[in-house]
């Protein structure tokens, strides 16, 4: 497993940019005005999420980033800001819209188990003119990053006519564009070169309830009829990966047996960890296997998590 040569590439990520807040407290009782517990809170944190935590997954591996998104003009915005130089990343494609919130995702945590969620978020596309300034930041960057990276949370920014710009973009280019897909309609990822769907959303996106690896096996082969991806990788969960190249295989990749604790954005830490190992020169399974090795890692941490250098090198000697 070679991570030398991370630190030298560089990616471009584009997508749904959010705030994770975790408040952390204590529960002793339930409220005397509802059967709902009452939490004491302890501390409160915020970390980047959606495709901020891409970001964080890839600056915890020393790449060089650029990314691209919206975010509001408010608090949020600026505290999104605020993360992206303290991590050294070319935030030059974010563009603040004052007619959209920025996406906060907050999360009750007591006794380390979630007790509830709250959204603050709209999912209506993008403005015309946030579109194409994106639009003309991608074009311009493009040919000094190794591989772009597309993480949709559904939140309105990858429309269409966006995402056909990036991939259309990213081919001509030669530079492989990696999707990290959302909802049933596939299509719109058309001629992408890696999609990474876990296996819930491949059997939506297919229409079928994957049960076994038949089903499996057509839910990818409808797929790739309804994307013209070159490659398709499936994660499922404790069963690991089962990737399928140039609509052939599939090449299972096993999970080592781990305690999971919380699985949310270890979809972001496998297409940052496949686009960067891609980036770095290695080969697509060659990549897939470091990315299952660093999801193992990611769902045995509380919250969105990253994983490091030293991790990824010490799983990779025990595997």
């Amino acid at each position: 497993m070679n991570t030398e040569n991370f630190s030298n590439c560089k990616l471009l990520v584009v997508g749904d940019l959010m705030i994770d807040e975790y408040v952390w407290g204590d529960v002793e009782r339930i409220s005397p005005e509802a059967p709902v517990p009452v939490v004491s809170v302890n501390r409160e944190d915020y970390t980047l999420g959606g495709s901020g935590n891409v970001v964080n997954n890839l600056a915890a591996l020393g790449a060089q980033i650029l990314v691209a998104g919206v975010t509001g003009t408010g608090p949020g915005g600026a505290l999104m800001t605020k993360r992206f130089e303290d991590l050294g990343v070319d935030a030059g494609g974010v563009i603040q819209d004052p007619r959209r919130p920025t996406t906060r995702k907050t999360r009750i945590i007591a006794a380390n188990q979630q007790v509830l969620r709250i959204d603050r978020e709209t999912v209506q596309d993008i403005a015309g003119e946030t579109r194409e300034s994106i639009a003309a930041y991608v074009n311009k960057a493009i040919e000094s990053v190794d591989a772009v990276l597309i993480s949709d949370y559904g939140k309105g920014l990858l429309t269409r006519d966006l995402l056909a710009a990036i991939i259309k973009k990213s081919h001509a280019a030669g530079k492989p564009a990696i999707v990290d897909p959302k909802g049933m309609d596939f299509a719109k990822y058309r001629d992408a070169y890696l999609i990474t769907p876990n296996r819930k959303e491949a059997g939506l996106a297919a229409g079928l309830d994957i049960v076994d690896a038949d089903t499996q096996d057509r839910a990818a082969a409808a797929i790739f009829a309804k994307t013209g991806a070159r490659n398709l990788l499936i994660t499922c969960g404790q069963d690991g990966m089962a990737l399928y190249e140039d609509n052939t295989g599939p090449h299972t990749i096993r999970s080592k047996a781990r305690q999971v604790f919380d699985v949310s954005g270890a979809g972001d830490t496998v297409v940052a960890v496949t686009g960067l190992a891609l980036a770095s020169g290695q080969a697509l399974q060659e990549a897939a296997a470091l990315a299952n090795l660093a999801a193992g890692i990611v769902v045995g941490k509380i919250g969105t998590a990253t994983v490091s250098l030293a991790e990824l090198s010490a799983a990779g000697r025990t595997a």
